[in-house]
């Protein structure tokens, strides 16, 4: 099923077409299907709208154009890291399987020859739109987890504790209560109380103003 105007006008898209006419058309149309539009007239005015902070992750770019053209600038998308994402339709009146290859080869995701039919066209823009959320929604998922392991501290391999006091012995060969230790290798935090058994020895033993967190007997 298609997406509706609704799921679809969220979606920035570049326009890069010297021809007024033909770039007219694409504003239109890619209006009328929901998406906003950022048109260019060249290859230059694409690539200072593909720098911009919030850069639109589609780009439709005209083959020939003055200055940067179309196949060039699919080559600085490609080399840009902060690109890398981008979504790029290559339009041309050029045909023949050869001028096919050397777009793609280029770095663009799509080729669509002129005149180009409309049909053809949304249903190859769609195609872009759902890569381009894909690719969002996947650089989304990995912030979150690199986030999520940034906060991560892990206790590995094997820890020396003394059998008596339980100590912990770190790397510098010192020895340290385990919840010093623990505190420095991990995120936890503690809360302390006395467990049942050993309120009950300090108070066979004469302590009778044991301090506890909650009631300790079971």
């Amino acid at each position: 099923m298609p997406p509706t105007p609704v799921e679809v006008r969220t979606l920035k898209v570049l326009i890069a077409e010297d021809d007024p006419v033909s770039r007219r058309f694409l504003e239109v149309a890619l209006r009328k299907w929901g998406y906003q539009v950022l048109a260019a007239k060249d290859g230059t005015g694409a690539w200072e709208i593909l720098n911009h902070q919030d850069s639109p992750p589609l780009a439709i770019l005209d083959w020939m154009m003055p200055g940067i053209d179309g196949l060039k600038l699919c080559r600085m998308i490609r080399a840009a890291p902060q690109l890398a994402q981008v979504y790029v339709i290559l339009l041309t009146a050029r045909t023949g399987q050869g001028n096919q290859l050397a777009g793609l080869e280029a770095g663009a995701d799509d080729y669509v020859t002129k005149p180009f039919d409309r049909k053809e066209l949304r249903a190859r823009v769609q195609v872009g739109a759902r890569v381009a959320k894909l690719q969002a929604s996947l650089a989304d998922r990995i912030h979150e987890l690199e986030e999520a392991l940034a906060k991560v501290k892990q206790l590995q391999g094997l820890i020396p504790i003394c059998s008596y006091c339980k100590k912990i012995r770190d790397d510098k060969n010192y020895w340290r209560q385990v919840e010093s230790y623990l505190a420095e290798h991990s995120e936890v935090q503690f809360s302390h109380g006395i467990c049942p058994e050993c309120y009950a020895k300090l108070t066979a033993s004469g302590f009778e103003n044991v301090p506890t967190e909650g009631d300790p007997r079971p």
